[in-house]
């Protein structure tokens, strides 16, 4: 694959007054050494004696990583393409460490990528993108310190799975899906039948407790009429024994004996063709 090129405003041309951009450190060589990195703003050198050999962008930096094939731990064959975002760090290394930095950062996280994902499954890979582009970044600041780069995030953009895997994996969601789907159904009809059963528990409890509340009721009321049925037989004995004390009562007692008398009499032959007479009727 080709190399990246980052975005520099070339390698300008010495001629004693020089003027560097913001964001761009330019390093000069004296007689074909390092003689030192012109800072941004006004700079003086030496004609034909210095000479501007490189240019270094102090921005960060987009490279996109060309697809790749890796394997996963459980034989999946994958094709993954991501964005690197770098930093120049140390224009001196960036230019002297390594040919062309970009470049071997971005081999770097090819090759990062594919030791990666041969520790993770798929089913892994999909849920642990994010700990995954640490990895990578991490391995890549490990290597690209003496090349003077930092890698601050690496993004993958696509995963690319095989057509047989990829239905694979509709019909496990289709399954999972539908085993979530009884599961809930199973989880609901036995909820119904629990709040069923123990709507039926409480009528129960409460058609007990209100018929033994209405029995109390009925035993308290009944207990209630029979004092007040002997509260007043006693007033009326009270009464009786006090009239009976008084003069004439005893002829006023056989008077109503009498009357009783007559009136049960005369109901005798009313209930039964056998009447039983007493000897002394007209007693």
């Amino acid at each position: 694959a080709p190399a990246p090129q980052r975005l520099n405003s070339g390698l300008p041309v010495n001629i004693g007054v020089l003027f560097v951009p913001q964001q761009e450190a330019w390093v000069v060589e004296r007689m074909g050494k390092f003689h030192r990195i012109l800072e941004p703003g006004l700079n003086f050198l030496i004609p034909l004696l210095d000479r501007i050999r490189y240019v270094q962008s102090l921005k960060e930096i987009v490279i996109n990583v060309p697809e790749q094939s890796a394997v996963t731990l459980d034989n999946v064959t994958l094709q993954i393409d991501g964005v690197l975002y770098l930093r120049v760090m140390d224009p001196y290394k960036a230019s002297y460490g390594v040919e062309d930095p970009e470049y071997a950062v971005t081999q770097l996280a090819q090759t990062t990528m594919r030791s990666e994902l041969g520790k993770l499954s798929l089913d892994r890979v999909f849920r642990e993108r994010e700990s995954l582009n640490a990895s990578i970044v991490d391995a890549i600041n490990q290597a690209s310190d003496c090349w003077g780069i930092r890698c601050l995030r690496y993004e993958i953009k696509d995963i690319h799975v095989p057509p047989r895997v990829k239905e694979s994996m509709q019909m496990q969601v289709e399954a999972e899906r539908r085993k979530r789907a009884t599961v809930l159904e199973s989880e609901g009809t036995r909820e119904s039948a629990i709040n069923v059963a123990e709507g039926q528990k409480q009528a129960q409890i409460l058609a007990s407790e209100a018929e033994k509340t209405e029995q109390i009721n009925k035993a308290a009321g009944e207990a209630n009429a029979m004092l007040v049925k002997a509260r007043a037989k006693a007033e009326a004995i009270q009464l009786l024994a006090a009239a009976l004390a008084q003069q004439h009562g005893s002829a006023a007692a056989s008077l109503s004996v009498a009357e009783q008398y007559v009136s049960a009499f005369s109901k005798l032959a009313k209930d039964s063709n056998t009447v039983l007479l007493p000897a002394n009727t007209g007693d």
